[in-house]
């Protein structure tokens, strides 16, 4: 069927007097009418409107005179909907199917995928947009959005299915890249990168949920599940920009591996599209810019780095921007070391005065005169003290080592 013969198709069944009354209806449950007689929109209307009858019988009265009026039609809209499925087999099925939508309505039919790029769209806007979200298993999929006029909001329901399968279509061709894209990835991780270009600017990605890994075989498949889905989207977002990408799913991590034209932008671009496409809590830390595929253990390494520095939900980190220092810190492997200077310095002087010293020392970057005269105190009495907190720590102020290890108990936070 054409474009034109779709329009007169679908304009012939639009046409059709689709609105009941309540005493058709009412006629066929075999009933009397009642007055005023009033229009029977849909389903639910028939259910408030014959409160009586029960809610299985007063559907199928309904749906069977719908039936009937549009019997004479059904041909035409059995054939107009076998030309949309007929899409299903084009080379670009959403793109193909855009374009009957918007031949059908006179007005704009866009695609979305899950994480919001525009896979396809076709005509100009009109007046009313219907929006349908896809889902396949309580998963998203993609997003069809129709701008038209009037009368034309159950449409999307009408063909949601349709689309949604095209773009179930091109999630299939997708794993199957996949596929293929992990035994490669796999490799690159064991030291084995024969067969891959160099020379290239390659960057890797590293996701994990804001949940642990659970024990659990049947939970424990549901979460790596659910970042396979995550490889996907990440696979997609790059495939849309004709970027090559190599994902895989190891341990509790989502992984992708890609060669970098411009990184910051496609890094940002990755988080972007994993937040539009889960509600779910994720943490995504990225490496810096590798040279050649076989630095793919250390750019995990670095990618992992980054998402442990990762503090808030569904955020995001790179390599180059993480204090590694701070890591450390707030990591709690330290609190051992803190707690020791601390305790020593108490038992020392319970009053806190011998802590608070130091910790004004080790943020002091001039003369004792000076620290002296910002604490209040002679020169000679903050000596004194300097000397007890050597004695309380068993150290001298004078070695490097020891300052350093001072300053890595105080900027350790209280709690592990």
């Amino acid at each position: 069927m054409t474009g034109v013969d779709a329009v007169s198709g679908v304009n012939a069944v639009h046409s059709a007097k689709t609105v009941l009354s309540l005493n058709e209806v009412r006629a066929e449950l075999g009933l009397a009418p009642v007055m005023p007689d009033v229009p029977v929109p849909d389903l639910s209307a028939a259910e408030t409107l014959l409160p009586d009858v029960p809610a299985t019988e007063g559907r199928a009265a309904y749906l069977r005179v719908l039936a009937r009026t549009l019997r004479p039609y059904l041909s035409t809209l059995a054939e107009l909907l076998g030309d949309l499925q007929g899409t299903l087999t084009a080379p670009q099925p959403e793109a193909d199917m855009a374009r009957w939508l918007a031949a059908v309505t006179g007005g704009r039919a866009t695609v979305r995928s899950s994480w919001g790029d525009v896979v396809a769209q076709a005509g100009e806007p009109g007046p009313v947009t219907v929006t349908q979200r896809l889902e396949y298993d309580r998963r998203p999929v993609g997003v069809l959005t129709l701008d038209v006029d009037s009368g034309w909001e159950a449409l999307g329901t009408l063909v949601g299915d349709l689309v949604r399968l095209a773009r179930l279509q091109s999630a299939a061709a997708g794993a199957a890249r996949r596929r293929v894209g992990e035994r490669q990835f796999e490799a690159l991780l064991a030291g084995d990168a024969s067969g891959m270009p160099g020379g290239q600017t390659t960057v890797l990605a590293a996701l994990r949920l804001g949940a642990a890994l659970p024990r659990a075989a049947r939970s424990r498949e549901a979460h790596i599940q659910q970042l396979d889905v995550l490889c996907s989207v990440g696979e997609g977002y790059f495939h849309r920009r004709d970027l090559s990408c190599l994902t895989t799913v190891r341990g509790d991590l989502a992984l992708w591996l890609w060669p970098g034209r411009a990184p910051e932008r496609e890094m940002r671009g990755l988080h972007a599209a994993l937040l539009t496409a889960t509600a779910v809590d994720f943490r995504l830390g990225v490496s810096q810019p590798q040279v050649g595929f076989g630095t793919a253990q250390t750019a995990l390494r670095q990618a992992v780095q980054a998402l442990d520095g990762v503090q808030e939900a569904r955020a995001m980190a790179a390599f180059e921007h993480v204090d590694p220092l701070r890591v450390v810190l707030d990591s709690g492997v330290l609190h051992p070391l803190a707690e020791q200077f601390r305790t020593r310095l108490t038992r020392a002087d319970p009053d806190g005065r011998l802590e608070d010293t130091l910790r004004q020392y080790l943020a002091h970057s001039g003369s004792l005169g000076d620290l002296a005269t910002r604490l209040h105190i002679h020169l000679n009495t903050l000596r004194y003290r300097l000397r007890r907190i050597e004695e309380a720590l068993d150290g001298t102020l004078s070695d490097p080592a020891f300052v350093a290890r001072a300053y890595l108990a105080f900027q350790t936070p209280r709690d592990p």
